[in-house]
């Protein structure tokens, strides 16, 4: 990896496991031996609010936030939200959308999330192992096999 900061954003609303595939990301870039920073906006404290989070790694990171329109990747769970987080894009970033994975082949509805992540881990030069790891180790081991399954589906989206 080169010394280019890379800024990913996550949205969606409460429940959706925004927070979940923040976490995931921020693993697979830590252990690579990136510097990793990342920052959490929470809408509502309740399930089905707003939620982003932003994710940025590289050599060295100073500050957690992306600035705005400069996000490399924006990763929404919601389709309500794509219009709300869209100015952050960067003129030349990657928007994934929940349509980018058939949701009736999940074996899991839950595992959207984690689908959407197989999606951006084509954009990522990370090694699919990586993000492997990184799912068991989100998860309780009873929740493997559907997520597992779901970031295979997203990586098959292309």
């Amino acid at each position: 990896m080169n010394d280019r900061v890379v800024n990913v954003i996550l949205a969606g609303l409460g429940g959706q496991g925004v927070l979940k595939a923040s976490e995931i990301v921020s693993t697979v870039a830590f252990r690579a031996g990136l510097d990793v920073k990342q920052s959490e906006l929470h809408g509502m404290s309740q399930r089905g609010g707003s939620v982003s989070s932003d994710i940025r790694f590289g050599r060295e990171i100073f500050s957690p936030m992306v600035p705005p329109g400069e996000a490399d990747f924006l990763v929404v769970v919601a389709p309500d939200q794509v219009e709300v987080h869209r100015h952050q894009l960067r003129p030349c970033g990657v928007l994934i959308t929940p349509d980018a994975v058939d949701a009736t082949k999940l074996a899991s509805r839950r595992s959207s999330n984690v689908a959407l992540l197989g999606v951006l881990s084509h954009h990522l030069d990370f090694p699919e192992e990586a993000w492997l790891e990184a799912i068991r180790a989100a998860f309780a081991e009873k929740l493997h096999a559907a997520n597992l399954q779901a970031f295979a589906l997203g990586r098959a989206s292309r």
